[in-house]
């Protein structure tokens, strides 16, 4: 399951929860003022069971989100420093390049005066 595809999921299911609980909600506000002789909720009572309500469905979603926010930082780090790993890898195969096109040189140099020194031998016993 992709991550986008856990969060969707995640989502919906904190929506179903939701919802479950504002139908809940509302069914206990009905049924208070259904309720013969029942007083009224004040509408103090009435936001402070709402804010209540938004506060546990909120907060699962915040804790999942700070939760994927940690992981998107681990990743960032782990790129970074892979990033820079890479670098230094690179550096030293260049490095490396760099002396074996210097060792190739000075062979061939060294094979160009042999085999002119093999060359002047030969037309020598000539």
């Amino acid at each position: 399951m992709t991550a986008t595809t856990q969060v969707e999921a995640d989502q919906a299911s904190a929506n179903g929860e939701f919802e479950g609980e504002i139908r809940e909600f509302i069914r206990r506000d009905v049924a208070q003022l259904r309720r013969p002789g029942a007083e009224p909720q004040s509408s103090e009572q009435a936001t402070a069971n709402i804010n209540t309500l938004l506060d546990r469905v909120s907060g699962s979603s915040v804790t999942e989100i700070d939760a994927l926010i940690a992981d998107l930082r681990n990743v960032r780090d782990f790129l970074h420093s892979e990033g820079e790993r890479v670098q230094r890898e690179i550096a030293g195969y260049a490095q490396l390049s760099q002396v074996a096109m210097t060792s190739v040189k000075i062979i061939a140099e060294s094979m160009g005066q042999w085999k002119t020194k093999v060359q002047d031998a030969r037309i020598d016993r000539a």
